[in-house]
């Protein structure tokens, strides 16, 4: 039976062989992601989506590829790191986006809430804190 999903807590991993599987969000998963402990999710695309109301406290970079960030509501700026200089991208608008490059670090900023949708590929997400780097 189909049924209606909230992005927010219930991701979706895009397999490679064009098949959809859903992912139950938990406070662990993405330490569990980070430590390897889901292998499967290396291949395809991770969509997920986040609320937040602050600036990141940290900065991101997909080394397997480009990662879709899309406003759905509020408004971000989002930081990227080109080059070893800061470049910013201003989502105002309900669907909105942006293609942030393989292996670009990136951060975002807001002051008022706003809701994000990440389609990223690969598990191979690095982060480091804001504050550190070439910028």
């Amino acid at each position: 039976m189909m049924s209606e999903k909230d992005i927010l807590s219930t991701y979706l991993h895009f397999r490679d062989d064009a098949r959809a599987d859903e992912i139950a969000v938990s406070e662990s998963f993405w330490e569990e992601l980070g430590a390897g402990q889901a292998p499967h999710l290396d291949q395809g695309r991770l969509m997920t989506a986040f609320t937040f109301s602050e600036l990141w406290s940290m900065w991101e970079r997909h080394p397997a590829g480009e990662e879709l960030v899309m406003l759905l509501s509020g408004a971000v700026t989002l930081v990227l790191e080109v080059a070893g200089q800061e470049q910013t991208v201003e989502l105002t608008r309900p669907g909105s986006y942006v293609l942030v490059p393989k292996n670009v670090w990136h951060t975002a900023r807001t002051s008022e809430p706003a809701t994000v949708l990440f389609l990223t590929p690969g598990a191979g997400t690095e982060h480091r804190p804001v504050g550190t780097g070439s910028v």
